[in-house]
Parts: structure tokens; sequence; C-alpha cells
């Protein structure tokens, strides 16, 4: 009996509960990958890819075809800055307005990320930082609108300053170039701030302990340790600011006046006021051209930064 108990098999799982093994199809693995990945690139192909497309083949159009006028291929459009000579000193503008947003968001957010990887933990953390992407749950228009009523002449700021001394003068500067870069770094300052709070919450404490332990001074850990490995966090989140700045038309538009005329400004005119389309996608490529060249220049940057 002892021999034939051991010489029993125990009953498996399946066998125990009566199932039947399942040879079961193994699909091949790329087919998987693609019926997982199908969905997405049919949506990103339906609400990106045939909009840039139609907006390309109207680039290239003497007009648009929803209209009656005769319909030629032309590369005119791309010959903008040539044939309207104004449009270079717009893009400057555009220029400068970008490094300097993405120049005081890099700052005022790296520093803020660190205040809040190093100096805040737990429900404080938490609450800073819900504070920090405030910003993206306000409307954009009530927000740089808000702006108006604080920086206009008589407004919000000139109360603040009279109410301290009453003969100053007027600290309004509505209708100008730092108007619309102030109105930038507040709708656009949150993306430093999250790319750089991810890239230090991930410094090791150990690496800056024994810094510290062998003589280096805190502006020394800052800048030799801190901002280096800080830096793909710092890149990130300028190529974030700077390549939807550029283009930005509504915050010049309405904290700008007169002055707010960037490429933003120009590209959402042949839209809405010209209705020349196909002038208009021709500068909207032009800047995804020079969008496409900074993420070629940075990426190689990203990958460095990665693998020190």
């Amino acid at each position: 009996m002892p021999a034939d108990a051991a010489s029993r098999t125990p009953p498996t799982p399946d066998r125990a509960l009566g199932a039947v093994p399942s040879a079961g199809l193994r699909l091949p693995s790329w087919l998987v990958t693609l019926t997982m990945l199908l969905p997405t690139y049919a949506w990103l192909t339906l609400a990106i890819l045939l909009p840039l497309g139609a907006m390309l083949s109207f680039s290239f159009m003497t007009a648009t075809p929803l209209g009656k006028k005769e319909v030629a291929f032309t590369f005119k459009h791309y010959r903008a800055f040539i044939d309207q000579p104004y449009l270079i000193g717009v893009a400057w503008t555009s220029l400068l307005i970008g490094l300097w947003t993405t120049f005081l968001c890099a700052v005022v957010g790296f520093f803020t990320a660190l205040a809040l990887a190093r100096a805040t933990a737990g429900r404080l953390r938490e609450t800073l930082l819900i504070l920090v992407i405030l910003p993206f749950w306000t409307n954009g228009l009530v927000r740089v609108f808000s702006w108006t009523m604080v920086i206009r002449e008589g407004g919000f700021l000139d109360l603040l300053a009279r109410s301290v001394w009453p003969d100053a003068p007027s600290l309004g500067f509505l209708y100008s170039l730092p108007a619309i870069i102030l109105g930038l770094v507040h709708g656009y300052l949150p993306y430093m701030v999250l790319t750089c709070y991810i890239a230090l919450v991930t410094i090791d404490d150990s690496i800056l302990e024994a810094a510290e332990s062998l003589g280096a001074r805190k502006w020394t850990v800052l800048w030799r340790i801190i901002v280096p490995m800080a830096a793909p966090g710092l890149i990130s989140g300028s190529v974030l600011i700077f390549v939807p700045v550029i283009g930005a038309f509504m915050e010049p538009r309405i904290l700008g006046g007169p002055r707010g005329v960037t490429l933003g400004t120009v590209i959402e005119e042949q839209f809405t006021q010209a209705f020349n389309w196909p002038l208009g996608a021709a500068l909207s490529f032009t800047i995804l051209a020079l969008v496409l060249g900074i993420f070629a220049t940075f990426s190689g940057v990203l990958r460095r930064s990665s693998s020190l």
C-alpha cells in the first residue's frame, strides 16, 4: 500500500477542477503590438496627420480649394520672408519673447522646484504642487484678461502703489513686450517647475551629503552637482516652453496691443481676417521647421546628459 500511494501522481489543480488544459493559439508578438497600437495611431492620423497634410497642401496653393478662385501650385508663400521683409522683424520679436520667457521660466521654475524637492515634504509639498499647476485649471482667456486689470494704468498695481505713496507715478505697463512676457511666464511656468522637480527628486541625497562632507560649499554643490544633474529637466522644460511661445497669439494680442505683433498673431490674422490660408499655412510650417530643428538640436544634448 505505501508503494502504491507513493507511485500515485497528485492531481494538478486543473484536473482537480475538471478543467481541460487548452493548447491555445499563440499570436505573433508583432501582431499583438500592432493591435494594441492601432487605436492610438488611428487617432493620431485622424486628429493630427490628416489636418497637417491638408495644411501642407494648402501652403503650396495660390488659393484654398474651398472657394471659387482658380487654384495653382506655387512656392511663393515660402518666400514670404524675402518678399515681405517686415516679417523678419516680426520673427525677431517672436524669438526675443520666446528667449526671455524661457529664461525667466528656467530661473524661477528651477529654484521653485528645488525648494519643493529639498525643503518640503508630505502634505505641504502636495499643496504647493497643486498651487503650481493651478494655472492649468483656469481658462486661458480669464488668466490673460486678469493681468490687464492688474498692470493697466490705474489698475490694481497702481492702486497698491498709491496706497503706500499717494503721489506715485503710474506703474502700469500694459501693451508692451514686458506685459506679453509676464503673461506667457504665468501660463508656461508650471512646465518648467514640473520637469525640474522630476529631475531633482531623483538625485540621491548621499551624493550631496558626500560633497558637503568633503568641504564643498552650498553654492558649489548647487552649480557643480545639482544643476548638471537636473540639466535634463531644464532642457526638457525649455523646449516645452520655447516651442509654443514663439507661436503664441493670445497673450501678444491681449497684453501687447499694437506692439503685440508676433508670428503667432500674423498667422492668426491670415486665417481669421485676411482669409489667406496658404500664406498662414506656409508660415506655420516655417515655425514647424524651426521646432523640429530645436528638437533635433536638444535631443542629442538630452541623450548625452542622461548618459552622464
